[in-house]
């Protein structure tokens, strides 16, 4: 899947082996050489985690040769992809009864419903792995269980979220449902069957965060709920951190040397995730805003190749105007070992959940701009909720628009925002207290006798063989 959705699965992973658990993770080959380094490093310190690799049938599902990552493949080619993944089952549900241990739960992402009818093969529970918060998961249930958006004919009219005892407001372009999209709607209706089947849920949020949240979606769910997050704590060396998710396009010593030559607390980093690749005229625009804000700045550009000549000579002009106050990163950032390092003030973001997370566990405060998705959601509970955050202004998706749309957010948008959130004045000061109290609270919940560590460990007693003989498993534990 996308990477948002795969780091936190695999840091999830690793913390269950942590406290015991075999663990198998299934990927592609384009996803396991993404992990396989992390895997690795994992197994060298003696955790039982394992990497099984299965291709997709390419020509069978009429795809181009190698595209098995949602992040490499074309738009058009979307749908097949989710196909092609669902033709895995037998496969791998062949691979996991031949090994040994015998599986005894299967933990998937909501977006695979086709593990529904593999765990029913193995006869074992399946947990659903959201790699989002439980605002986000709770809003998007009750607009749909209480029909929000009926009567509603503009999708960027909104509406209160019905059931929360505060008022939020979203819009259907902002909040449709799960793969509520035009030629979607029986993957949509599959996901939501497969959800509504699980036998609990794994989280990557943490309970003290969102208390009233996790319980919110536990009760409307009708299920147990194991908050499990932020699983990027897992990773505590600069190694790991710098590998994590993918190869960077800058080594982690180079990283660090230029983090170290910076204030405390002054550095902005700017990245937007792996899917999306903003225009060329937001690429000025986004460029021009943080030369303006005068304020050190990392930019990841994803995926280069994206851009037409006049975005990467803007680029280099831009380099070389802000020549030791500006680094801009061609590709993967050390995402992680950048947020963590003592020069990192804030964090401008797409919302994407993993790197709201990401920064609330470093305790910094986020420039909130989303561009599709969950995304919108993730920015409410920065700015609304955690009050960590400021937005950019942006109401409705950017990227996967029907109609092409251009929404850009201007240099002087960009400045303002940056230089608020980085402001030290009393509401900066007040924003990034908040956000060092969360920071602290998650580390805490991480720890031995903390809320996730606690999930963790409940999680893996809960689904551990209950009789082995022989190292095969001859009863299948019991469900939640």
């Amino acid at each position: 899947m996308a990477q948002g959705h795969l780091i936190p699965a695999v840091d999830t992973a690793l913390l269950l082996a942590t406290h015991g658990a075999v663990c198998t993770i299934v990927a592609t080959p384009a996803t396991a050489a993404r992990v396989r380094p992390t895997v690795e490093s994992a197994k060298g310190s003696g955790l039982r985690v394992r990497l099984a690799e299965f291709p997709l049938d390419y020509a069978g599902a009429g795809m181009p040769e190698g595209v098995d990552n949602i992040d490499n493949v074309p738009g058009e080619f979307i749908a097949r992809y989710f196909l092609a993944v669902a033709r895995l089952r037998a496969p791998v549900e062949r691979h996991l009864r031949a090994g040994a241990p015998y599986p005894t739960c299967v933990v998937s992402d909501f977006c695979h419903p086709w593990t529904s009818e593999l765990a029913a093969g193995l006869g074992v529970p399946r947990l659903t792995f959201f790699s989002m918060c439980a605002f986000c998961l709770l809003c998007q249930h009750n607009v749909e269980r209480f029909h929000a958006y009926d009567g509603v004919a503009d999708d960027n009219e909104p509406v209160v979220v019905p059931g929360l005892a505060r008022r939020f407001e979203v819009t259907r372009a902002q909040a449709p449902g799960f793969f509520r999209n035009p030629g979607w709607e029986k993957f949509a209706d599959d996901v939501e069957r497969a959800r509504a089947e699980a036998d609990g849920v794994v989280m990557n949020t943490f309970l003290e965060m969102e208390p009233e949240y996790v319980s919110g979606y536990a009760d409307a769910r009708g299920m147990k709920v194991w908050t499990v997050g932020p699983v990027a704590l897992y990773h505590q060396s600069t190694a790991t951190l710098a590998a994590r998710g993918n190869a960077a396009a800058i080594g982690a010593d180079e990283c660090l040397q230029w983090l170290d030559g910076k204030e405390p607390g002054s550095v902005v980093y700017v990245s937007f995730g792996s899917i999306v690749h903003p225009e060329e005229k937001q690429i000025v625009e986004l460029g021009l805003g943080l030369e303006a804000s005068g304020q050190p700045f990392i930019w990841a550009v994803k995926s280069p190749d994206h851009h037409g000549e006049a975005s990467l000579a803007f680029l280099r002009e831009l380099e070389a105007r802000t020549a030791g106050r500006g680094l801009i990163i061609r590709g993967w950032a050390p995402q992680a070992l950048i947020l963590s390092h003592r020069a990192a003030g804030a964090f401008v973001t797409h919302c994407g959940w993993n790197s709201t997370l990401e920064a609330a566990a470093a305790g910094l405060p986020v420039v909130a701009w989303p561009h599709f998705s969950d995304q919108f959601l993730n920015a409410k509970m920065a700015v609304e909720v955690l009050s960590i955050g400021v937005g950019v202004g942006v109401e409705e998706p950017v990227v996967y628009r029907a109609d092409r749309k251009e929404i850009v957010v201007g240099r002087a948008t960009v400045e303002a925002a940056v230089r608020s959130v980085m402001d030290g004045g009393e509401e900066g000061e007040a924003r990034r207290r908040r956000a060092r109290a969360l920071a602290a609270q998650a580390r805490a919940a991480m720890r031995e006798g903390g809320s996730s560590h606690a999930n963790l460990v409940d999680l893996v007693a809960r689904f551990q063989p209950r009789d082995v003989v022989n190292g095969t498993t001859t009863t299948t534990p019991p469900r939640p």
